[in-house]
């Protein structure tokens, strides 16, 4: 059970003149009721009442209800506590092509909204996992550091936009912003999945010099080439407003293989909805591992048995007074 602090703390100084109501109670009864000495008690014999005795009870009985209401003015309540937990789970940083090809209509509805629904069902299936989430497209930026609150990092994929920085196509850099965001894990087991329909176009970082860097901190990178064989439809700006233009799909598979191979990973080419899950569901069979997870107990008022207590002692001091020892004085 947890231990019991108290919010409001300096209450409880007025607990301290209750000590010494106990002297002052056996002072005033003593100056009440004076002694008389006798030669003898043969004259005061007989049967003793116990109606004297409980009367000191009526004494004991308020101070303890009124000690009681001051441990309720402090607001006892049970202390914050974190605990660790052991689970079994890895660290992965999901890093996502936001690029404007991401719209090609191959996939349903299109490419970015499906890779970004498998990554969330991917999410929800892994909940003892840390994951992250690295965008780009002509540049990189993290959408969310590694976190267990996987329902903020969902949240932050549905609100991924294509257009939201340059357009482009940074493989390199993406994939080094994602290391960065993942080597210095205390994790044994260190993932990178990362998602592009393209060709390496911009960036300062090579592909495969971020995949080197990759390699050294013990990190497996796993590529996914998104997009249909051949010819795709793509959303394009024309003085007409948005027209659909056939183009060719373009991959950098070689890139991506040396990436994967690099690593440890493996490289996956998804052409279709259901390609793209069996990709995830593969992926998600993944070998683990030991992490730490620290979760937060919030703070718990407990008032509720004091309050009880107080209630109960009261009650049989108004009951003893009022009927058992009515006749006696207070």
């Amino acid at each position: 059970m947890s231990a019991i602090t108290f919010a409001q703390p300096y209450f409880l100084w007025l607990l301290i003149p209750w000590a010494i109501l106990p002297v002052w109670y056996i002072l005033r009864r003593h100056r009440m009721q004076p002694s008389l000495q006798v030669p003898s008690l043969q004259g005061f014999s007989g049967a003793r009442s116990l109606r004297p005795v409980l009367q000191h009870a009526l004494f004991v009985l308020r101070v303890l209800v009124l000690a009681l209401l001051i441990i309720l003015l402090s607001r006892p309540q049970s202390s914050n506590q974190w605990t660790e937990q052991t689970t079994e789970g890895i660290d992965i940083v999901l890093a996502l092509d936001i690029s404007g090809s991401m719209l090609a209509m191959d996939f349903q509805p299109d490419r970015l909204e499906a890779a970004k629904d498998v990554a969330i069902s991917f999410i929800s299936g892994r909940p003892n996992d840390r994951i992250g989430l690295v965008v780009f497209s002509g540049e990189s930026f993290t959408q969310c550091p590694l976190t267990t609150d996987h329902a903020v990092l969902m949240n932050l994929f549905r609100n991924i936009r294509s257009g939201m920085i340059e357009d482009g196509t940074a493989i390199g850099l993406g994939l080094a912003n994602a290391v960065s965001r993942i080597k210095d894990s205390p994790s044994q087991s260190k993932v990178i999945i990362l998602l592009t329909d393209g060709v390496n176009n911009m960036g300062s970082v090579a592909p495969l010099t971020a995949a080197e860097i990759a390699k050294s901190f013990g990190i497996r990178v796993y590529t996914v080439g998104i997009g249909s064989m051949g010819m795709a439809s793509y959303p394009v700006q024309t003085p007409y407003g948005v027209q659909l233009q056939t183009m060719e799909t373009e991959i950098d598979e070689e890139v991506l293989q040396g990436i994967a191979s690099l690593t440890g990973g493996k490289y996956f080419r998804a052409t279709d909805n259901e390609k793209l899950q069996s990709i995830y569901a593969e992926i998600d069979q993944m070998e683990r591992s030991l992490i730490r997870v620290e979760e937060f107990k919030k703070k718990k008022e407990e008032y509720l048995p004091f309050a009880l207590a107080a209630l109960g002692l009261l009650l049989a001091e108004l009951v003893l007074r009022y009927t058992y020892l009515r006749s006696l004085p207070s």
